[in-house]
C-alpha cells in the first residue's frame, strides 16, 4: 500500500513544500529512506521505530521505502520524523487516509513517541497556509509559534499518540489518556488552544546616561531617523558603546509584519522559545571581532542566518571594527547596500533579510590615544596605517555618518552631582529624542516611495523625491568638488540632509542641513592622520 503525508524542508528564510511517500512492498523487513537525506533525516528510521513501538502501535513487518519528494531538494533536520511515521501507519493500515488529508506536520520524535521542539515552524506553517493545508500538526511546544499564521489551524502534539487521535477527531474536545491501547487509538488528554505569548518590551538604556558628547548623540539621532549607518571613532572612554546600546530605544517599534519576519528568521536560526512568543523588541546584535564570516554573514553546508540577519529591524553593533578580519568586513558591502544576503551553494540560493542600522566603534589608532589632547600615542604611522587598512574604501563609503569623538570633560561627568541631592543631568532623554525621531518617519513615510528610510531611497529617485535649495545645492556642489566625494557617498551626504531637515520639520533641504551633513564626513580626507 502507498500512502502520502505532507511536510515542508527549510531552504533559508522559505519552507519549500515536500511530499513523503511510504510504500509496503513483499520483502525482508527493513526502512529504506531516499530523496536527499542528510544523516539527521536518515536516522529517522531508528527514531520512527521505537516511537511506533512503544505508543502501543505495530511496526510493520516488512519491506518499506519512504522516498522524499522533490528528490532533487536537500532535506535535512529531524522534522520529517512525524510525518515519515504517519505515513507509515497510513500504509499499514492503522491511521484512516480520510483523517490526512490536506494535513502537514513536522515534529521530532523521541525514541518513547514524545514529539521535542524544532526549529523553523513558522517559515513551514507559512508555507502549509499559502499551499492550501488543512491544520498544521506540530510539537505542543512549536504551537504557539505556528499559531502567528492567521488563517491556518493549528493542533499541538505532546506525543505521537496525541497527534494520532487529533487527526482522528479533528472537533473533538474531550480529556483522553496520553498513551494509546494496543487494540485502537484512544482520545489524548484535552490539548489548550494554541496562544503566542507576548514579551514586554524591556526597559531600554536612557540615552540621558551619556554624559556630554553633543555631536555624537545628535549623530546617534540621525542615524535612528533616517536609518543612516554610523561609525563611531574615540580613545578608550569616550562614550562609543554606551551611545551604541542606546540606537535600539530611540527606534519605533516593530509592526505587525517587522515583528513576523524577525521571529521567522530567529526561528530558522533555532533561537525562539516559548517565553519569547512574538518578538516586539528590535534586536540588538553585537558579535565579537573574532567573529568569522559565516558567523557574521551567515552560511554553512545548510545556510542558516548569521548575525546580519538576526539583527534585522534593528541594530548590529561592531564594536572594535578595525580588529575584524578585512575579508570579513568586506563581505559586508553588498548587504548593507541591498538590505539582504544572498548565499550562494552548489545546489540552491539562499536569501536571509538584513534591512538593518549598522554601528561600528573603533579606537583612532591600536594604543587608542592617537589625537588626544591629555595623553601621547605610541603608536607610529606604519601602525596606524596598517590598522585603518583593515577597512576597505568602498566599506567607509557605505558608512553615512563617521564621527571622530572626544573624551567628556570633568565637567561633563561631575555635572549630575553638583546640585544638591544628586539632581538627574539636563541631557534629552531617551523618550525626548524618540519623539523627534517618529516625526521625522512621519515625514518620511508620506513622501518617500513605499514610505522607506531616507537611507532606503534609491538614486534614481533622488531627484523625484528631494526639494533642494538653490543655496543647498551649490554647496552641495562644492563639497563634492573639493572633497572628492564619490557618487554614491554624495548621494548619501544628501539622504543626511534630508533627514535633518525631517527632524527640524523642514520641508526642503536647506544649506545648514547640507553644512551639518558635511560635519558627519571626518575620514573624507583619509583616517590615519
Amino acid at each position: 500500500m502507498l500512502a502520502r503525508c505532507k511536510t515542508a524542508a527549510l531552504q533559508g528564510l522559505e519552507a519549500r513544500p515536500v511530499l513523503v511517500e511510504v510504500d509496503l512492498a513483499p520483502g525482508l523487513p527493513g526502512l529504506q529512506l531516499v530523496g536527499l537525506a542528510d544523516a539527521a533525516v536518515q536516522e529517522a528510521r531508528e527514531r520512527v521505530r521505537s516511537a511506533i513501538r512503544h505508543s502501543s502501535l505495530k511496526v510493520p513487518l516488512t519491506r518499506v521505502v519512504v522516498n522524499l519528494a522533490p528528490a532533487d531538494l536537500r532535506k535535512e533536520g529531524p522534522a520529517f520524523d512525524l510525518p515519515i511515521a504517519l505515513g507509515l501507519l497510513l500504509a499499514s493500515g492503522q491511521l484512516d487516509a480520510a483523517s490526512n488529508n490536506e494535513i502537514w506536520s513536522a515534529g521530532e520524535l523521541g525514541l518513547d513517541g514524545s514529539l521535542r521542539p524544532i526549529r523553523g515552524v513558522l517559515a513551514i506553517a507559512i508555507a502549509a497556509r499559502n499551499h492550501g493545508a488543512r491544520a498544521l500538526v506540530v510539537p505542543q511546544a512549536n504551537a504557539w509559534e505556528a499559531a502567528l499564521v492567521e488563517g491556518l489551524r493549528v493542533w499541538g502534539a505532546a506525543d505521537l499518540g496525541q497527534a494520532l487521535w487529533r487527526l482522528q477527531h479533528p472537533r473533538a474536545r474531550p480529556a483522553a489518556p496520553a498513551r494509546t491501547p494496543a487494540t485502537a487509538i484512544a482520545p489524548a488528554p484535552a490539548l489548550k488552544p494554541a496562544k503566542a505569548p507576548i514579551t514586554a518590551r524591556p526597559a531600554a538604556e536612557d540615552l540621558a546616561d551619556v554624559k556630554g558628547q553633543p555631536h555624537g548623540r545628535r549623530a546617534l539621532e540621525i542615524a535612528a531617523a533616517g536609518g543612516h549607518h554610523l561609525l563611531l571613532c574615540g580613545p578608550p572612554g569616550s562614550g562609543k558603546t554606551m551611545l551604541a546600546q542606546r540606537l535600539a530605544g530611540l527606534l519605533p517599534p516593530l509592526d505587525p509584519a517587522e515583528a513576523l519576519e524577525l521571529t521567522a528568521v530567529h526561528s530558522v536560526a533555532g533561537l525562539l522559545d516559548s517565553s519569547q512568543g512574538l518578538l516586539q523588541t528590535r534586536p540588538f546584535r553585537c558579535p565579537h571581532h573574532s567573529c568569522s564570516g559565516p558567523g557574521l554573514i551567515g552560511g554553512g553546508g545548510q545556510p542558516r542566518p548569521g548575525e546580519l540577519a538576526l539583527a534585522h529591524h534593528g541594530v548590529l553593533f561592531l564594536d572594535e571594527l578595525a580588529e575584524f578580519r578585512r575579508s570579513v568586513l568586506d563581505q559586508l558591502r553588498q548587504p548593507l547596500e541591498d538590505g539582504e544576503v544572498w548565499i550562494h551553494r552548489a545546489r540552491q540560493r539562499t536569501r536571509f533579510p538584513c534591512r538593518i542600522t549598522l554601528v561600528a566603534a573603533a579606537n583612532p589608532c591600536p594604543c587608542g590615544w592617537f589625537g588626544d589632547p591629555e595623553r601621547s600615542c605610541s603608536c607610529g604611522e606604519g601602525q596606524r596605517r596598517r590598522y585603518w587598512g583593515r577597512l576597505s574604501g568602498p566599506l567607509l563609503d557605505r558608512i553615512d555618518l563617521q564621527v571622530v569623538m572626544r573624551r567628556p570633560s570633568s565637567a561633563a561627568l561631575t555635572a549630575p552631582f553638583r546640585d544638591q541631592g544628586g539632581s538627574p543631568a539636563s541631557d534629552e532623554s531617551t523618550a525626548e529624542v524618540r519623539a523627534r525621531v517618529r516625526r521625522a518617519r512621519a515625514h518620511m513615510a508620506a513622501r518617500n516611495p513605499g514610505g522607506c528610510c531616507n537611507s532606503r531611497i534609491a538614486g534614481g529617485q533622488l531627484q523625484q523625491v528631494l526639494q533642494l535649495e538653490s543655496e543647498a545645492l551649490k554647496v552641495w556642489e562644492a563639497a563634492i568638488q573639493h572633497r572628492q566625494l564619490s557618487a554614491r557617498a554624495g548621494a548619501r551626504l544628501l539622504r543626511v540632509a534630508q533627514t535633518i531637515a525631517d527632524l527640524n520639520d523642514q520641508a526642503s533641504i536647506g544649506a545648514t542641513a547640507i553644512a551639518e551633513a558635511l560635519t558627519y564626513r571626518s575620514f573624507d580626507q583619509g583616517i590615519s592622520r
